[in-house]
């Protein structure tokens, strides 16, 4: 059960299994940033093809999509700290086969095989870290749960990628993911020593199971049926799909236009995550000032004045300063909605409603990074970027004609359009 708001708690931070997690996820994070900077730099490296980085993007993309229709049903069934443990260590073995192989030689096939399946095992180990949250922290605590996790995460990317490009520089890009790879480990040690919050009990009705493709459509049912989440469904998959490939496309910009080097590319990836950092710290105060629906509407469009700009720079700072503002937008749009779900879905739904919003709003991602990388390498990057990031702007402006707009401050399940589920795990009307 939440306490109420006002209860004499101590500070989030001296929470220690909040803590343990927190540490734990913050090093994995500043490992994943790693394999962030050196999987494209190993295509790109071996093939000098922007359209080859964005084809890797696209696997990987489609198997994490196709994970997450079956991660929510794992997770709502079975113990979500063990699936974490093994999403971890599973990746671990996989990406530790790179720098192995990559001793002969490149072998950019492998890279087609072991990303995909990390990718998958990624998509259910983000479902299970969401709905972890909720058997964390208090309800009213969900939004600076997630601030302090995203903010953590964004300042060990800060470090990761600077550390990434000086690793890729001196010793290659395949050091780099090994230094991903032990990350797992790290990660999985964290959470073997914590145990999460059992979740409250759920009637007879949502106990029984069914074939996972009806639990799955349990979940969207329950998205279809909120008019806010059916609504940020349908604009974030269409800005998914203008953004997807965008780190491709701005690590082809800032090495073949900007003739940057492996750690120009690190430096500006670890400078631009302090955006995240901002995102993450300014979400709860901007959302309890301004509303959700403000606050996430004018984020995504910051995005696409951002997303514009990068590509019209002409200097590695300028790059650098507007990816760190599409980042915080970014972060501070992530966080906005991930907390909606978490607080108006009832706890036994948490993770197929998860699933069905990710692998639905990231169905078009894996073609957009396609199509992006494809144009890039066709028309420039400047065409692609003005392109995309128009589209990022018609997404907020689409916002303001949804139930999107009307999100209050607190989205509190009583709230018009957001009213949660009853026990069934259905939403009559």
């Amino acid at each position: 059960m939440s306490r109420p708001a006002g209860a004499d708690r101590p500070p989030l931070w001296r929470d220690r299994t909040f803590g343990t997690y927190w540490v734990a996820q913050s090093l994995s994070a500043a490992g994943d940033s790693f394999a962030y900077l050196a999987v494209p730099l190993l295509v790109l490296q071996a093939t000098g093809s922007v359209a080859q980085m964005g084809l890797l993007t696209a696997v990987a993309g489609a198997a994490s999509v196709a994970a997450g229709i079956f991660g929510g049903v794992l997770v709502d069934r079975y113990d979500r700290r063990t699936l974490m443990i093994v999403a971890d260590l599973t990746r671990l073995l996989l990406y530790g086969l790179v720098p192995l192989a990559w001793l002969a030689g490149p072998q950019v096939w492998l890279l087609f095989v072991v990303l995909p399946i990390c990718e998958a095992a990624g998509m259910v180990f983000q479902v299970a870290a969401v709905t972890a949250v909720r058997n964390l922290v208090d309800r009213d605590r969900l939004t600076e749960a997630n601030g302090r996790l995203q903010a953590t995460y964004a300042a060990a990317a800060v470090l990761g990628p600077l550390l990434a490009g000086v690793v890729s520089a001196r010793f290659g890009p395949s050091a780099a993911i090994a230094v991903n790879a032990a990350s797992f480990a790290l990660s999985a040690a964290g959470l073997w020593m914590i145990r999460l919050r059992p979740a409250p009990a759920a009637g007879a009705a949502t106990v029984a199971r069914e074939r996972p493709l009806a639990e799955f459509l349990a979940g969207a049912r329950f998205l279809w049926r909120q008019p806010v989440l059916r609504a940020l469904t349908i604009l974030l998959s269409v800005f998914i799909f203008l953004t997807y490939g965008f780190v491709d496309v701005l690590i082809y910009h800032v090495t073949h236009d900007l003739g940057g080097s492996e750690g120009t590319v690190g430096t500006v990836l670890g400078l631009a995550a302090l955006g995240t950092v901002a995102g993450a710290l300014l979400v709860a105060p901007l959302r309890r000032r301004r509303g959700f629906g403000a606050t996430w509407i004018g984020a995504h469009a910051v995005c696409g004045f951002a997303v514009a700009g990068v590509g019209i720079a002409t200097s590695v700072p300028a790059v650098t300063a507007l990816t760190a503002v599409y980042l915080c937008c970014l972060s501070v749009g992530g966080i906005c909605s991930m907390s909606l779900r978490q607080e108006i879905t009832p706890d036994h739904l948490l993770g197929r409603v998860t699933s069905a919003f990710w692998s639905t709003h990231y169905a078009l991602g894996p073609a957009g990074a396609v199509v992006l990388t494809w144009a890039a390498a066709r028309f420039g990057v400047a065409a692609v970027t003005l392109a995309a990031g128009a589209g990022c702007l018609l997404v907020a402006v689409g916002g303001l004609f949804s139930p999107v707009r009307r999100a209050g401050s607190e989205p509190a399940a009583a709230q018009v359009g957001l009213r949660a589920a009853p026990a069934g795990g259905t939403v009559g009307g």
